[in-house]
């Protein structure tokens, strides 16, 4: 039986399988639609444990605000663009961030999806879109007083694909405009560690002794030595610490003034971008 390019392109949207996939479970099921999508199933259960080793270093970032207080972030990676734009996939995120979000979810152990283990959902995912399908990390913020704000943002990096970015501020206090500078400044620039005293002890120690290295490479009088380091430990905080950086839309205040003025402060944040730690 002859097979058309609009059946292997139904067959391929309605499924997420490969063009090649879909032109051989059409010809081995004589042009059967709903036959096919079996094979396509039963081919990829088969091939699930195969593709375990392969990188998934695609995806989205799903978002879930149960409350103005309270919301979950989830990575869900595959391992190709044209997989992470596909409705199925994007529907399989939207479900899993939804069950996340019901469980408080920090940890992809803590997912439940339907009454499923969150592996078997992935693994039938999997199966269906003939790719490795993997949550690598999730976190819910709830704003640690009462009244409190969670800021959200998510991004697009390619206007063709879903959200690759997304970021959680939890504020003190009410505020949903700054809630949301906020979110978007951490999109921008990435800090490490919310407050000055979030940075551990060797990290600091750390930059001090690189610090001294380098000013001792360049020449620097002995003298000079303490003041220098202890400058560039200070340009080290203002890079990395998300209160001590220059706030991005005035960069003549500090993200700290900008909430000092709004009469809140941040507790937390998360920042997830596909494909980084």
């Amino acid at each position: 039986m002859a097979i058309s390019a609009a059946d292997i392109k139904k067959l391929r949207e309605a499924t997420g399988a490969g063009m090649t996939d879909c032109k051989n479970a059409l010809v081995e099921a004589d042009g059967e639609f709903e036959k096919a999508v079996e094979i396509l199933r039963i081919k990829g259960q088969k091939g699930v444990a195969k593709r375990e080793g392969r990188a998934a270093s695609n995806g989205l970032v799903a978002l879930s605000v149960t409350a103005p207080g309270k919301a979950t972030l989830l990575e869900l990676n595959c391992e190709t663009d044209f997989v992470a734009k596909s409705e199925r996939f994007i529907a399989l995120a939207d479900q899993v961030v939804a069950a996340a979000a019901e469980a408080g979810a920090n940890d992809p152990k803590d997912i439940t999806v339907d009454g499923k283990d969150l592996q078997v959902i992935l693994d039938e995912a999997n199966a269906t879109l003939g790719e490795k399908i993997e949550v690598r990390r999730v976190v819910t913020l709830e704003a640690a007083a009462p009244g409190g704000t969670v800021g959200t943002y998510l991004h697009k990096t390619n206007p063709d694909l879903p959200p690759q970015l997304g970021v959680l501020v939890a504020l003190t206090g009410e505020n949903a405009e700054v809630a949301k500078d906020i979110a978007q400044h951490v999109a921008a620039f990435s800090p490490l560690y919310t407050a000055r005293e979030d940075v551990p002890e060797e990290a600091v120690a750390n930059e001090r002794r690189v610090a001294r290295e380098i000013a001792i490479g360049e020449g620097k009088p002995e003298g000079a030595l303490d003041k220098i380091v202890e400058g560039r430990v200070v340009g080290f905080f203002k890079e990395a610490v998300l209160k001590e950086q220059a706030f991005a839309k005035d960069n003549k205040k500090s993200v700290a003034k900008v909430l000092q003025e709004a009469g809140v402060d941040v507790s937390a944040f998360a920042r997830f971008k596909v494909g980084q730690a």
